[in-house]
């Protein structure tokens, strides 16, 4: 995950986090469930981005193994 991708993830969920706050103190549904939506957006980023390391990180360990095999032969 680059940094400028954790920190949109995290900017979206303090922002989120914030608004929800807000909306729950003012009794504005409307701020609170923009906040809540907006939280949940920083969370799937966060997964997606987590995917894509795993994979990434599956990939290289894939790449290895293949080159330790023609060592090996």
């Amino acid at each position: 995950m680059g940094l400028g991708d954790k920190f949109d993830a995290a900017k979206d969920k303090v922002a989120g986090s914030t608004k929800e706050t807000a909306g729950k103190a003012t009794g504005d549904s409307e701020l609170e469930g923009e906040g809540k939506a907006q939280n949940l957006q920083g969370k799937v980023k966060d997964a997606a981005e987590s995917v894509k390391d795993t994979a990434s990180d599956a990939k290289e360990q894939a790449k290895g193994f293949a080159e330790n095999l023609k060592k090996d032969n």
